[in-house]
């Protein structure tokens, strides 16, 4: 594999060739800032906010599409890059609320993390005050919200839904400082072909795409489990959004099964965690009536009933049914649970959830 030699804020760095210069930077702890991003994407430049200074290059660059080359000095927070950024934060915020105190996505939002970060200042803010675009907030979806006026058009949820998700159900519209993000035919949510999956609303780095919530939390409020999907048997990694002791949301993982992808769901479908009507414990019908007993006493009373049916009716009297919301392996250790100890090839899997 051919490496190419450059320096980036002065140290030098060996990667691979057509690695770019943002992931140049990555490889030694360097943080560029992105809104666009995503290493599962091809690059696309569109936010700006990545943009570095190369010596005797005429203009900066972005440093998410631009090939690190043999020889390059890159510096990454130069009095002129550092100005570059503030300016892009001047006019995503002429196009953007004031209203982080109540925003879904206060504590997880990069315009707010980078605003921070480059000193914006409230001057700065409303120094485009009045030319905001006026959309209104698009609700129909059951399962999250789109706020247009919070969008930065980085254009990351159309790549994820074109290029991950491979729906294609959003796309950009208009022209110039009209453009904003939605479905075909400026049609509403509900009446696309989204299929829910929320992978646009994972990504989304301000509040313009939010999940509804039965709950409010802040990011600062909450932990995370990681754990695996169980609606099927893929493995999906993911995160369980947990405050006060009750999930409350769900967030992908980068998974080797998943890279960071859900179906809607294991986005979604995790309230059925806190339904009053869940089985939390085992039960045995005793008099007519189904009590809650300790998983030692249940775990003997099926291994003895299994028992006394083979021995009484043969082994094909019993059979198994197993649930999609099981791991593969799990799937398997029930069907040689079945087939060697019980000995009935009467074993099915239910994979219609």
């Amino acid at each position: 594999m051919n490496m190419v030699n450059l320096t980036i804020d002065g140290i030098q760095v060996q990667v691979p060739q057509g690695k770019t210069i943002l992931q140049a930077a990555q490889s030694i702890g360097i943080d560029i800032p992105t809104l666009c991003y995503d290493p599962r994407l091809r690059p696309d430049g569109a936010c700006r906010m990545c943009v570095v200074e190369v010596e005797k290059a005429r203009t900066l660059v972005c440093s998410c599409s631009t090939p690190a080359a043999e020889g390059m000095v890159v510096y990454t927070e130069s009095p002129r890059v550092v100005e570059a950024r503030k300016e892009i934060l001047r006019l995503l915020w002429a196009n953007h609320p004031y209203n982080c105190l109540t925003c879904e996505k206060a504590g997880n939002c990069k315009l707010q993390d980078y605003s921070y970060r480059y000193d914006i200042t409230d001057e700065d803010i409303r120094a485009f005050e009045g030319a905001r675009r006026r959309i209104p907030v698009d609700e129909t979806n059951e399962f999250y919200t789109y706020d247009p006026s919070k969008c930065v058009l980085c254009g990351k949820c159309v790549r994820v839904c074109s290029q991950l998700s491979v729906v294609d159900a959003i796309g950009r519209s208009g022209r110039g400082f009209a453009t904003h993000i939605t479905p075909p035919f400026e049609q509403a949510l509900d009446k696309s072909l989204c299929v829910s999956c929320g992978n646009c609303v994972s990504n989304c780095p301000t509040g313009a795409l939010t999940a509804k919530k039965d709950v409010k939390y802040r990011e600062w409020e909450v932990k995370k489990v990681p754990t695996t999907c169980t609606y099927c048997g893929v493995g999906c990694q993911l995160d369980l959004v947990v405050k006060d002791n009750k999930v409350v949301g769900v967030e992908p993982v980068d998974g080797l099964a998943n890279d960071g992808l859900l179906c809607v769901k294991g986005k979604f479908g995790y309230r059925f965690i806190n339904h009053p009507d869940r089985l939390k414990k085992p039960l045995i019908k005793k008099d007519g009536q189904f009590e809650e007993v300790a998983w030692d006493e249940a775990l003997a009373y099926v291994a003895g009933r299994l028992k006394e049916i083979k021995e009484k009716h043969g082994a094909d009297a019993v059979a198994g049914l197993s649930s999609a919301r099981c791991t593969n392996e799990e799937n398997y250790l029930f069907q040689k649970l079945m087939r060697a100890v019980v000995g009935t090839n009467n074993v099915d899997h239910c994979a219609r959830l």
